[in-house]
């Protein structure tokens, strides 16, 4: 028998999901407890890219793939969707979201294209929910399990595309400086609740000031922690070959170690 890739793989997902001649541990398996798998392969994906690792990027996108197939094998013996009905659905939203390809709309601008994508967007979620437009929020495509970091882009985003935002940058960097102040109010407060929710604050802002400066806070987080960990362990390797632990160390020293392992890194650079 001669099938397609996508096919055979189908065909094995239905072979492991064989209530009869089926694999345990597929069949115990339903939506919920997918989830970690599919963030897990998601992120493995992200790493092979950030890694430049292309082989490895095929065999992690083929993992994501296979959750994709998992989930819709589920959701078929529910008699709720398959797999087919999941790709129809992805290329029909792809044509619907660029008119400027598929129909005749013309945008001059990638602001204009965006607009577009993002009231195409809103509109499919307020259809989906039955949300008049007097209910309907544009926030609403935002998913509550991104990661906060994520979230918060977002919903900032699809903010700003409808006229909430700054119209340019000093006033977000005034708006930092603001929120650093009332969280150093806040700690000598002594009120950790309100201390949590100062630094929520100063959290916020700066990734609204990421937005401004077209960075891109998550990569830009992700970068800081990963140089952060070169540093450090700079510091531990220092520490070590003296034959002694970190606890041994004062902060002083360890602080220009740090120093000595941001001088290398920019030397090398």
């Amino acid at each position: 028998m001669n099938l397609s890739n996508t096919q055979t793989l189908l065909t094995l997902m239905n072979r492991l999901r064989d209530p009869a001649t089926g694999c345990a541990w597929d069949l115990r398996q339903d939506f919920h407890s997918l989830i970690p798998y599919t963030l897990e392969e998601a992120y493995e994906v992200a790493d092979a890219i950030e890694r430049n690792d292309f082989d490895d990027l095929r065999g992690e996108l083929g993992d994501l793939l296979l959750q994709v197939v998992f989930h819709s094998r589920i959701a078929e013996e529910r008699g709720l969707f398959d797999f087919e009905s999941v790709a129809s659905a992805i290329a029909d939203k792809l044509i619907r979201r660029h008119p400027h390809i598929f129909a005749d709309a013309r945008f001059d601008t990638d602001e204009q294209r965006q607009a577009a994508w993002d009231a195409a967007k809103f509109e499919e979620k307020r259809l989906k929910k039955g949300h008049d437009a007097a209910t309907a929020s544009v926030l609403d495509g935002v998913a509550i399990s991104l990661p906060a970091l994520l979230q918060c882009e977002k919903i900032q985003n699809l903010a700003a595309s409808h006229g909430f935002d700054w119209p340019d940058v000093d006033p977000v960097f005034d708006k930092v400086r603001e929120e650093l102040h009332e969280v150093h109010d806040a700690w000598q407060s002594g009120n950790q609740a309100h201390v949590h929710e100062e630094v929520g604050d100063l959290l916020l802002v700066a990734v609204n000031l990421a937005r401004h400066l077209k960075v891109n806070p998550e990569i830009a987080l992700k970068d800081a922690t990963k140089k952060f960990s070169r540093r450090f362990h700079h510091i531990e390797k220092r520490v070590a070959a003296s034959g002694r632990g970190l606890r041994d160390c004062e902060l002083n020293e360890l602080d220009a170690l740090w120093n000595e392992a941001k001088n290398l890194q920019k030397t090398a650079s």
